[in-house]
């Protein structure tokens, strides 16, 4: 028997959500211990963010060749487009590490880390269900990674404080402040995925 072979859109969407774990889980990873080499660290996620635009161009490629699509062509261009800023804001927070030789990261840095790396697995369960057409079962994992801006907030809001109370150089403030905002930008992200897809289930459902 012959398995049907899986749409294009829907195998590339699941690379992408694959390749934002892969990208979170190191970056979470690297951010737990020391960065002695961070223009390497840089690099990895720039490499990885490469991949993610790939995924892109072949979603883009084939919308503009195909007539019939699995769900709205407007949606699959949306969901893509938010799937990449995330691994853009995440290549961004890495590039800052190398600009600024931050070679250790401090608690909030490695908390904002497993604060993406579950938004990342969130991400990666909703697109898996997406594709199977399983649209409300994808709702709490939407629900979960609005939890989790929510969370990016409160941990961005308790760093500046922080910076504020104990940081004396204002050099490596002003460094780390805009490290934090950078990542609460990347939960902003991918709170937008969870939006572009309740969107998806309300239009489909």
């Amino acid at each position: 028997m012959f398995r049907k072979k899986k749409d294009i859109f829907f195998m590339t969407l699941e690379e992408m959500a694959d390749i934002i774990y892969e990208t979170v889980d190191r970056f979470a990873t690297a951010v737990n211990g020391d960065l002695p080499d961070v223009a390497s660290f840089a690099k990895e996620m720039k490499e990885f963010e490469h991949k993610g635009d790939k995924y892109t161009h072949v979603i883009l490629t084939e919308l503009n060749k195909t007539f019939i699509t699995p769900i709205e062509r407007e949606d699959i261009m949306e969901l893509i487009k938010k799937l990449d800023d995330v691994l853009d804001g995440i290549e961004a927070c890495a590039s800052r590490f190398e600009m600024y030789q931050i070679t250790k990261a401090d608690p909030f840095i490695r908390k904002f880390g497993e604060c993406l790396l579950r938004s990342a697995q969130e991400i990666k369960s909703a697109i898996y269900l997406l594709t199977q057409k399983k649209l409300l079962a994808m709702q709490p994992h939407c629900v979960k990674i609005n939890e989790l801006e929510n969370e990016g907030d409160d941990l961005m809001r308790q760093g500046i404080k922080h910076l504020f109370l104990n940081v004396k150089d204002p050099i490596e403030l002003i460094k780390h402040k805009e490290i934090y905002e950078r990542l609460e930008e990347t939960t902003d992200s991918c709170e937008d995925v969870a939006n572009t897809l309740q969107s998806i289930i309300m239009r489909n459902s």
